[in-house]
């Protein structure tokens, strides 16, 4: 790794490497086409080859380059499902230290997976004008290095949940590396239209780890919130697709929207859209996990959430539309979750029980 830091002048990358890969069908054609393994190594390679190694000028440059390799923007999303899941195990109380813990090997866990997808995606990244300025497609950081540091995140958060929380909270946030790596990056994401629904999975893990974290098991409740992340990963995740479709299609990513075309995957997105919203009130009734406050928020959001589905739907070539669409799945899942901690808080279980017995009085 001496090769992070020197005062060698940035050099930008040589020409690019002319596009090898077989281009996507066309969104008529019934049948994705499937990157070939060899082809995808053989490229991954040449790009290393023609793009000049990047040199640090500082140690934040250094800094900077490899916290750019997490994909931070991502993290918070992750972090806050995990954080409504423990809100509601704990009933609202919350151990402090442990919500710090969890937080941070949740954090170190997601980095080391977006670490290893820059890896391997690396081919791609570089074809795509939006990503070719990330660390490794633009060679300001190396594979082996990069490797080393995933490895390094993926242990810290090991080592920190199973010492400060539990094994199995430790053993769930590993399984989402692998997953995500594995399941997502390698075999799905290159190779099927179902990639963000199946690998929509590694994203609902975190839900598991903090419910686990606070109970050292999982309930019908857990899974629900896992099962409400795992719906919602789809039309978030579609309509940036659909934004985006043309870079997809370019690099030969199987995306719903490039091989089915875009009336197809906003009937997907209505779809799940709905069965989303409905799988929330689920937590209030029958498992009885949440209260009242709960229920109002989630019905409230996800009648906006389906509005903006609606509107797509009558709409799918419309971008302005599916990025409203996109920016507001963000915020819902923020503002559900955001509704699990509220409504867990034994402050609001006192409010809404003194409403509700002085509505009894005046009745």
């Amino acid at each position: 790794m001496g090769d992070w830091y020197s005062q060698s002048p940035i050099t930008s990358p040589q020409s690019p490497v002319p596009n090898h890969q077989s281009p996507v069908t066309s969104p008529q054609s019934p049948v994705p086409t499937v990157i070939n393994k060899f082809k995808q190594r053989e490229r991954a390679n040449m790009i290393e080859t023609n793009v000049s190694r990047r040199h640090h000028d500082s140690f934040f440059q250094v800094i900077q380059s490899y916290y750019q390799l997490t994909k931070p923007r991502i993290i918070p999303l992750l972090l806050i499902t995990t954080a409504g899941s423990m809100w509601i195990a704990a009933k609202g109380q919350v151990n402090p230290w442990l919500l710090l813990v969890t937080l941070l090997g949740g954090t170190l866990a997601a980095a080391s997976a977006q670490t290893i997808n820059c890896i391997y995606d690396r081919d791609i990244d570089y074809d795509m004008e939006r990503t070719r300025h990330r660390p490794m497609p633009s060679g300001r950081v190396q594979p082996r290095d990069a490797l080393i540091f995933a490895i390094a995140l993926a242990v810290g958060s090991f080592t920190l949940l199973a010492v400060f929380a539990n094994l199995l909270a430790a053993l769930l946030a590993f399984s989402g590396i692998v997953f995500y790596v594995l399941v997502y990056t390698h075999w799905l994401k290159r190779h099927s239209t179902q990639n963000i629904v199946i690998g929509g999975a590694a994203g609902a893990i975190p839900a598991l780890v903090g419910w686990a974290a606070v109970t050292d098991t999982l309930s019908w409740a857990a899974w629900l919130i896992f099962a409400i992340v795992f719906l919602w990963t789809p039309p978030h995740f579609w309509a940036l697709a659909l934004m985006i479709r043309d870079d997809y299609a370019k690099v030969g990513i199987p995306m719903l929207p490039v091989v089915a075309g875009d009336k197809a995957t906003v009937r997907q997105i209505w779809f799940y859209t709905v069965i989303t919203v409905t799988s929330t009130v689920l937590l209030f009734y029958p498992l009885h996990a949440s209260g009242i406050v709960y229920v109002v928020i989630a019905l409230t959001l996800g009648g906006v959430f389906v509005h903006k589905s609606w509107r797509l739907l009558q709409n799918p070539e419309d971008k302005t539309v599916a990025r409203e669409l996109f920016l507001y799945s963000i915020s819902y899942m923020m503002l559900l979750c955001l509704g699990m901690v509220v409504d867990s808080l034994p402050i609001t279980h006192h409010l809404v029980s003194t409403i509700l017995i002085q509505l009894h009085l005046l009745g």
